[in-house]
């Protein structure tokens, strides 16, 4: 198993939605093993696999808080069959948008259909915590992101900033490369 880079916003990969996967095989499951090594280092508890640059719809899902209460769920190709009109609200925070959380109202309960890592069909009803998750990670293969249930100020907000961070890393790559080439010359 390997530890993959999670990517952040501003990344336009985020916004693509995703691709279903055609079959089950040898490369998924290698990918669920790598994403969910790669969400309990982070940590969180779940990753699409959009947030580690794979467009396919692929989610892992793990809400225990400790090694001896992990009970990861993998879900391919899921979809939400089901949806309470009772709400609730959950903050929210994403790999995807490092050290950001918000409140978010969503459906209650959902019932979701996925393939699992054999690639058998099944269905479960999640609510709380579990629900809220799920939901998330699925606005992910659609080229969501938590902060569009906000509002648009809120939103933007969130935006600029990590744009203009971005910008700033840019800046700083740039000034290091040129350091760089300047001490390679004065050495050559």
């Amino acid at each position: 198993m390997a530890i993959l880079p999670i990517i952040t916003l501003p990344d336009p990969l985020l916004r693509k939605i995703s691709e279903p996967v055609d079959r089950v095989d040898a490369e998924v499951r290698r990918l669920l093993d790598d994403m969910l090594e790669t969400m309990y280092e982070a940590p969180g508890v779940g990753l699409a696999a959009i947030q580690v640059a794979v467009a396919k719809r692929i989610v892992v899902v793990d809400t225990g808080k400790t090694e001896e209460t992990r009970s990861p769920l993998f879900l391919i190709n899921p979809e939400i069959i089901w949806a309470s009109e009772e709400l609730s609200v959950y903050q929210e925070g994403c790999l995807s948008v490092p050290d950001y959380f918000e409140d978010v109202k969503r459906p209650a309960r959902v019932r979701l259909r996925h393939l699992d890592r054999d690639g058998a069909v099944q269905e479960f009803d999640a609510e709380g915590l579990l629900a809220t998750v799920v939901q998330h990670e699925l606005d992910h293969l659609e080229g969501g992101l938590f902060i569009d249930h906000l509002s648009r100020l809120k939103r933007e907000r969130v935006v600029k900033k990590f744009n203009k961070a971005a910008r700033h890393d840019e800046i700083a790559a740039q000034h290091r490369a040129a350091t760089e080439r300047q001490s390679e010359q004065a050495g050559a």
